[in-house]
């Protein structure tokens, strides 16, 4: 126990207790917020529309697509997103066209890319404007007719994207 002659060791210690329980009081007010959607969410006609057109009755790969982006967007109206086809990518085998959906914004459709074999790569570097916590999609057509889809889903802070 630290007596009250020692106070060099108690106001540190006294300022960590206060700064812990206003981080954890802060945690259990924004908490329902932040998971008042979650990654199993349902979708919504216009993605599985968006979805169904892309693949035109094929079957998508889970390997071969990367998705990048942080576990919180802690700026809504700026969220930084990176896709890439990690698969060999050479004149006979590249990626034709590649989108981005974010599931739950009013226009799911994010982005929508061409490549050509000249590229070298397919990847891109966006930033997206979320309006809520949800999943992000992103689907690529190889040019020898495979398909490759990936989803992970984003927390969002409550900000200036009409949250």
């Amino acid at each position: 126990m630290i007596s009250c002659s020692d106070r060099s060791l108690a106001m540190p210690a006294r300022r960590q207790l206060i700064k812990g329980a206003a981080v954890g009081a802060g945690l259990g007010v924004m908490s329902p917020v932040l998971l008042a959607q979650n990654a199993d969410a349902p979708v919504s006609p216009e993605v599985t529309k968006l979805v169904n057109d892309f693949l035109k009755g094929g079957k998508p790969l889970a390997d071969g697509l990367k998705l990048d982006l942080p576990v919180l967007g802690d700026n809504p109206s700026s969220v930084p997103i990176k896709v890439r086809v990690t698969l060999p990518i050479d004149s006979n085998n590249w990626c034709e066209e590649l989108i981005v959906i974010a599931e739950s914004n009013p226009v799911p459709l994010a982005t929508r890319l061409y490549f050509f074999p000249a590229m070298g790569a397919a990847e891109a570097a966006i930033r997206l404007r979320l309006i809520a916590s949800q999943n992000i999609r992103a689907l690529a057509r190889m040019n020898d007719g495979r398909l490759l889809m990936t989803r992970q889903f984003i927390e969002v802070a409550p900000g200036s994207c009409g949250l």
